[in-house]
């Protein structure tokens, strides 16, 4: 085995659906890896990878204990929490302070500092940061995940919000996850991707009635989609209680699809890996209704 491949790579957000399948694919090649998470007894237990923790972003010392040994960091966003930038930068510096090299970090598409989706101009700040820290480093933006509208839908499987007719390149965890593991396989002295910002998305934009429409057909199950106004959308949630923050952040998820913010379609998914990006509704895995999606 090379250099290359017994260099350490610390994957986190291990217990979740896109850090678990980087996880899997890193030790299905054979490369050493430390899985970090706040919770050890969800981390997998992998060929080659040894579980560390529990680490959460914001404890310095924790996360200098966890990515020791480490040189390269898979930094999976954590949830926005409203200190999302804090969080991630503590993370890498704890990173680097014990040797981390490079950092390959999972953000959003339509990132921006004037991005209607709220969680979008989070993870700007995170990427503005990475450029500013000096550490080596690769962006990935990720489109809006597959599993997202059914995650959303309620238990009569409807999927209500104002997402008029806007589109998005919907993708699915595993082509984000092959995306990820064939550039942290890429370490030579002059990795292709060091300073790149990657935006990795399906094959096609779909309107959420359309999303919805393949989603019900991959799962034979009666999904469907109903759009509602903003005013109505944020009405519903407030009568469930929910907090002003989880609303804007959940009606603003629509607001950029409506607008046309994450509908681009790129070819980073055929081009890294080498193999056509995923259709929808063979993403393979669908979470249960009512579970939050990004």
């Amino acid at each position: 085995m090379s250099e290359q491949a017994r260099a350490t790579v610390a994957v986190t957000g291990v217990t979740g659906a896109l850090g678990s399948r980087i996880a899997a694919r890193l030790a299905e090649r054979g490369v050493p890896q430390l899985l970090v998470g706040r919770d050890t007894d969800r981390i997998p237990e992998l060929p080659g990878a040894e579980r560390r923790g529990p680490a959460a972003y914001a404890d310095a010392s924790a996360m200098r204990t966890a990515l020791a040994g480490a040189s390269t960091l898979v930094l999976v966003s954590g949830r926005p929490l409203g200190r999302r930038l804090e969080e991630h930068a503590t993370a890498v510096e704890a990173g680097v302070a014990v040797g981390v090299r490079r950092v390959l970090y999972v953000s959003l598409i339509g990132a921006g500092p004037t991005a209607i989706y709220r969680n979008a101009r989070d993870h700007w700040l995170t990427e503005r940061f990475l450029v500013e820290s000096g550490v080596r480093h690769t962006v990935f933006r990720a489109g809006i995940y597959a599993s997202t509208p059914a995650a959303l839908a309620d238990e009569e499987l409807v999927v209500s919000g104002p997402g008029g007719d806007g589109r998005a390149a919907f993708v699915t965890h595993d082509d984000i996850a092959d995306v990820i593991t064939a550039v942290a396989l890429d370490d030579g002295p002059r990795p292709e991707y060091d300073g790149a910002t990657l935006e990795v998305t399906g094959p096609e934009a779909l309107t959420l009635e359309e999303m919805v429409s393949r989603i019900a057909t991959a799962t034979g199950r009666p999904y469907r989609y109903v759009p509602e106004s903003v005013e109505e959308a944020f009405a519903r949630r407030w009568r469930q209680g929910i907090s002003g923050v989880q609303i804007e952040s959940w009606i603003s998820w629509y607001q950029a699809i409506a607008k046309g913010e994450v509908s681009a379609v790129t070819d980073a998914v055929p081009r890294i890996t080498g193999s056509p990006a995923t259709p929808v509704e063979r993403a393979g895995w669908w979470p249960a209704p009512g579970s939050t999606g990004r």
